[in-house]
């Protein structure tokens, strides 16, 4: 892989913003096009992980009021308000997307690195004696209704508390990578600190977006380059957000 393409995108409704990960899981496996794209909500947004059942969110009342959506990725519900949400798409060709651990670890370990440029202290949670050996066991206990209350050993913590999660979709020919870093605590999600409250310091989406993308992209051996989604990707987008994840039968699949 020689050119990532960043996307840097306006804030989108859920259905919208889960379809144009989807739409570049695709280009990444029919046209080999490797995407970051960085990106944030219209409005605050639950999202249930993939096998997640949707009256699971029933049980979780700070959330009630928020839209709900369905990820296509597993894991645990997200709560997408004070945040930068990101995805990754890589074609399969790509020595990091052929390893799904180790792109957790390229794209985490750059997060880490961007954070400590900005005097915030974080580590990979497997440092902890407790971690799991890959992201998305359950192990024998229920997992918790919220992302951010679960622990795997490529999840990034501060003081503690989880601070980045993110989940894999792989399809033939490509994978994708998205996730949340939790600039700040949400009052539909107050049981979960943010960066914010766990330092005593707020960082902006702003710094994020100047930091990241060239540490990211020289974990993983290429250049970046601005771009925008094509005519086709957008339009594919819009169909598929109509059909699939604005759609109740793929809310209420589970």
């Amino acid at each position: 892989m020689d050119l990532l393409r960043l996307i840097v995108d306006p804030p989108r409704n859920g259905p919208m913003n889960m379809a144009i990960d989807e739409a570049l899981l695709t280009s990444a496996a029919t046209d080999g096009v490797a995407t970051l794209r960085l990106y944030q909500w219209s409005e605050p947004t639950l999202s249930l992980g993939y096998f997640q059942a949707a009256a699971e969110r029933e049980g979780h009342q700070p959330s009630l009021a928020c839209p709900l959506i369905r990820r296509a990725s597993g894991g645990g519900a997200i709560l997408h308000d004070h945040e930068l949400t990101y995805s990754l798409a890589l074609p399969e060709r790509s020595s990091s997307a052929a390893a799904s651990q180790r792109l957790y670890e390229e794209i985490h370990t750059a997060i880490i690195a961007v954070l400590s440029d900005l005097r915030i202290s974080s580590a990979l949670y497997r440092a902890g004696p407790l971690c799991e050996t890959a992201p998305g066991q359950s192990g024998r206990n229920p997992q918790p209704f919220l992302c951010f209350q679960r622990r795997t050993c490529f999840d990034i913590v501060s003081s503690g508390a989880k601070i980045v999660g993110s989940a894999q979709r792989r399809r033939r020919g490509a994978i994708l990578q998205h996730g949340s870093i939790l600039l700040c605590q949400s009052e539909f999600a107050p049981e979960l600190p943010g960066i914010q409250q766990i330092v005593g310091k707020a960082i902006t989406t702003v710094n994020l977006i100047d930091l990241w993308p060239p540490r990211l992209a020289s974990r993983l051996g290429c250049t970046f380059r601005v771009g925008s989604l094509t005519a086709n990707e957008f339009s594919s987008s819009e169909a598929t957000c109509h059909e699939r994840f604005a759609a109740s039968d793929w809310l209420h699949r589970r």
